[in-house]
Parts: C-alpha cells; sequence; structure tokens
C-alpha cells in the first residue's frame, strides 16, 4: 500500500513558529503555574529564575566548561561508535560470510541493556573518561549498525545490476550506487543514535563523573538546588535538538537527489 507524501507547503518562518509554538506555550504556562503557586519553587522553580541560574553559572564559567566537556565526550563517544556501526554494517551488507559469522554475536550483545552494564564498566574502567566513551560508543553503535545493514540490502538489485553492466569495480557499486542507495536510511540511524548518546551520557555522568552536565546536576541535587537540575536537564533537551537539527541538514544536503528530499526543498 502507497501512503501518501505529505508535505508542509509554508514558509521557512512559518515552519519554523509552528514548530516551537507548543514547547514556548508550554513554558510560558510553566511560568504562570509557578508565580500564582500552583507549582512550589522547591518541586519546579519558574522558568525566570532557571534562566537567571543559568546566567549566574555562565557567568562563573561553570556552565560553559561542563557544556564543553559534555559535548566533547557525546561526540567522542558518536563517532568511535558510529564509525564501528557503520563498518560492521557495511561488511555485513556486502558480504554473506561476514553477516554469517558476525550478525547473531552482535544481535546477542544488542539485546543485552547497555546501561545495565555500568557496573561492571566501572568495574573495568572506574570513572574515568574511558567508561563514558565506552557506554556511549556501545549505545550509538547499535542503530547505526543496524539502519546501516538495512540499507544496504534494501539497495534495488536491479540497480546494482545496471552497474555491473556498464562495467563498474566492487568498489564503484559500492562508492555510486550502494551507498548513496543506503544513505536515507544509515541518517536515520544517526538520528536514533543521536538521542541514545545524550540519554547515555546523562545516566553515566549522574552516577560516575566528576564534570559535565550530569555532574553539576547533581552536585547541585546535593544542595538542593533545583534550578540547577533543571537548567542541567533543559541544557539536555536543547543540545539534543541541536543535534537532530545538525543531522537533518546533513541529511538534505547529501540527499539532494532524492525525490522526497526534492519535494522538501521546495516546500
Amino acid at each position: 500500500m502507497n501512503l501518501p507524501n505529505v508535505q508542509y507547503n509554508g514558509s521557512g518562518l512559518s515552519h519554523a513558529v509552528s514548530e516551537w509554538a507548543v514547547p514556548v506555550g508550554l513554558v510560558a504556562l510553566w511560568e504562570v503555574l509557578a508565580r500564582t503557586g500552583f507549582v512550589a519553587p522547591n518541586v519546579l522553580p519558574a522558568p525566570s529564575a532557571v534562566a537567571l541560574a543559568g546566567w549566574e553559572a555562565l557567568l562563573s564559567g561553570e556552565l560553559a566548561a561542563n557544556m564543553w566537556i559534555s559535548t566533547l565526550r557525546a561526540l567522542s563517544g558518536l563517532l568511535v561508535g558510529g564509525l564501528i556501526g557503520f563498518f560492521f554494517g557495511l561488511a555485513n551488507g556486502l558480504s554473506s560470510l561476514s553477516y554469517r559469522y558476525t550478525d547473531t554475536t552482535l544481535q546477542m550483545i544488542r539485546n543485552v541493556p547497555h546501561l545495565a552494564l555500568i557496573p561492571l564498566v566501572i568495574l573495568w574502567f572506574g570513572i574515568e573518561e574511558e567508561a563514558k566513551l565506552f557506554l556511549v560508543a556501545l549505545g550509538v553503535f547499535f542503530p547505526i549498525y543496524i539502519n546501516t545493514l538495512h540499507g544496504v540490502r534494501s539497495v534495488d538489485p536491479q540497480l546494482i545490476e545496471m552497474g555491473r553492466a556498464y562495467g563498474m569495480s566492487r568498489w564503484e557499486l559500492v562508492r555510486r550506487v550502494i551507498l548513496p542507495g543506503a544513505l536515507p536510511s544509515i541518517f536515520v540511524g544517526l538520528r536514533f543514535s543521536l538521542g541514545i548518546m545524550w540519554l547515555t551520557l546523562i545516566v553515566a555522568e549522574t552516577i560516575s563523573s566528576q564534570s559535565g552536565l550530569g555532574h553539576m546536576a547533581m552536585e547541585a541535587r546535593e544542595f538542593l538546588l533545583v534550578d540547577i537540575v533543571v537548567l542541567a536537564i533543559i541544557i539536555y533537551a536543547l543540545l539534543g535538538k541541536l543535534a537532530d537539527y545538525i543531522a537533518r541538514v546533513l541529511e538534505r544536503a547529501s540527499l539532494q537527489w532524492h525525490p522526497s528530499f526534492q519535494n522538501r526543498g521546495a516546500s
């Protein structure tokens, strides 16, 4: 069954307004409820109080330093886990021998929740950077692996046969036919892995860290600074949104030849 291709025909500005209408409305409602006393400050401070706490932390340099450390950890884990996942997905998609010997093992590991490994990872690496890098890399590995494998195996066989008929070598087939055909699925895996990346980092930093946004939140919890805890959560959400936006921009730039993305670009 063919589903209709739903397109948005508004301008860029109206599109942005519609995307942020609900978040802004929720923040406004939150501010009203906090100022009228429906929500106690020790339960959920007003957004204005959280913004003030964030401004003070920014001026002191603490916020910028912790944001930089958390971002560096997240991107390092994404790079390591993403490259390994992409390699295995490509290898298993192209080679039945590689698939036969590695996919079963990888699927068994995938079904073990990676956050459940935190006690074991702490025993292995302590609370140093290696522990957080390992957890983030393991978390992002499987979405990219599964979607790369699916993308490679979903390429139209007729396109591959046509490439062979034109005398393309195996490397040329991979570079000019298989990888472009698998890109939409790979980007799905990338965007999914970005969410897991921040989720894993939040848990890792709150349990075993001496720096970063998670550590800042846990330290604030000990002193009952609810505004700082909420600030850390909001920053995680904004960083996640920023990462997803960058992935979408790269997706559109890389898939301009794809009919679906040509339609989006025209809207």
